[in-house]
């Protein structure tokens, strides 16, 4: 594969920036380029100085004025309900069983897998999201589709089929016996082929019996370098529940923590209700608390600790949720976690911590930070280019744009999926124009 040159103002992170003033949190280039070899970064710097390390027929395109930074990474999501965005609903237990529940019961038929599957993706590129941690139905199909797709666009991808034997209709159960058939013949086919990675997926502890847990914790033990995915603490009536399901349980939690489902590479959407003593477990088993403020503020759910569970050390990720989430875009995701953070603790979000958080921060989350998340050599060419004056009115108010910390602003707060001029996925451009 030839070489190619990537022209434009790079911007790329080394830590989480602590104030809005910290500048040695990233690294910024007016006119730099990466040299992108065999979809790995194999330089970057100043144009002139890249341009000297690659060979002569290295292609270059040259994207200035855009900025040029890693692409995102949406930490939760669901896969099967594309087709339910945007459905109104009272909270969160009727909005599963009117729209979510009877759209993933078509996902047994594994054509419509397949045609979702190439939309969806579809949708995550324009937005310029390269990597996508998703919940698939509790069909084998599902996630079988999922995977194909997202190794037909050679992206990296984590996901897993739902585990789900209770509480809710008879096309989308699966039992504790074929969740963990199916979970195991999908992690042999899938995890670790090419950029893929699996997650053992329990819905949630209220579509769960106790025996379905205890498939996954034996999946779990099973596989230590697996992922584990579920829902925490979403909703008062879904903590209520969940508690009369598992009476025994000291807390919504501690169901997990009994079950051996808690480890550094657990993610738990939402944790927006919890407890004290569910704080401490998360921090001691370094759990990855998931914040989705589209779907907190569209359902209604609530606000995210974010600046408490900062404060006690833990790694917070941040997620569209589609479809819950309101969009696909962690653009626009950022946006709505500004309003979320504002309105809970007075907490303004600034943007070098919004940008850092959609790339290396979600990386660090992932425990990816060696491959993606960033534009630095050795890492996977997963880049998104922006436009900061994509529409008119950014156009506009770009033209009093002092700094980049005031364009990422622009960025973080207007845009939508027309400020991403390219999507690269391991430096390949993907986004259909």
């Amino acid at each position: 594969m030839a070489e190619t040159i990537l022209r434009g103002r790079l911007l790329t992170f080394l830590r989480e920036p602590q104030t809005p003033e910290d500048d040695s949190a990233h690294l910024y280039i007016e006119d730099g380029a990466l040299l992108i070899e065999e979809g790995l970064i194999k330089a970057r710097g100043v144009f002139g100085e890249v341009q000297a390390k690659a060979s002569a027929e290295a292609i270059i395109k040259d994207h200035r004025p855009h900025l040029l930074v890693p692409g995102f990474i949406d930490t939760h999501l669901h896969f099967p309900q594309v087709q339910v965005i945007a459905s109104w609903g009272a909270q969160l237990l009727d909005w599963l069983e009117n729209y979510t529940f009877p759209a993933e019961a078509r996902y047994a038929d594994p054509d419509h897998c397949a045609a979702m599957a190439t939309r969806f993706f579809d949708e995550i590129i324009a937005n310029g999201t390269t990597t996508t941690v998703a919940y698939c139905s509790s069909h084998k199909s599902s996630a079988d589709a999922y995977f194909a797709e997202a190794e037909r666009r050679n992206m990296r991808v984590i996901g897993g089929k739902v585990l789900m034997d209770r509480n809710a209709p008879e096309g989308v159960r699966d039992t504790p016996q074929s969740g963990y058939d199916d979970s195991k013949a999908l992690i042999a086919t899938w995890h670790g082929k090419g950029r893929a990675h699996y997650a053992i997926t329990p819905r949630f502890a209220i579509t769960s019996t106790p025996a379905q847990m205890e498939s996954a914790q034996a999946l779990a033990a099973e596989h230590p370098d697996c992922y584990i995915q579920t829902h925490l603490d979403e909703n008062h009536a879904e903590i209520e529940q969940t508690m009369a399901l598992y009476p025994d349980a000291p807390d919504y939690l501690g169901i997990y923590e009994q079950y051996g489902l808690l480890r550094s590479n657990a993610l738990l959407g939402h944790c927006i209700h919890m407890q004290p003593r569910e704080i401490d477990v998360l921090i001691d088993t370094k759990a990855r608390p998931v914040f989705c403020p589209t779907s907190n503020l569209f359902l209604g759910s609530g606000l995210f600790d974010y600046e408490g569970l900062r404060a006690r050390g833990a790694t917070c990720a941040i997620a569209t949720d589609i479809g819950g989430g309101t969009s696909y875009s962690m653009l626009r995701t950022l946006h709505e976690g500004y309003k979320a953070l504002a309105t809970r603790d007075d907490t303004k979000m600034h943007p070098l911590r919004a940008f850092y958080w959609a790339t290396l921060g979600n990386a660090l989350a992932l425990g990816l930070e060696d491959r993606i998340g960033t534009l630095d050599v050795g890492s996977e060419a997963d880049i998104v280019v922006l436009d900061s004056a994509a529409t008119s009115a950014m156009a506009l108010r770009m033209e009093t744009c002092q700094s980049l910390s005031e364009e990422l602003f622009i960025l973080q707060i207007m845009s939508d999926d027309r400020s991403v001029a390219e999507t690269y996925v391991a430096g390949v451009p993907m986004k259909r124009h």
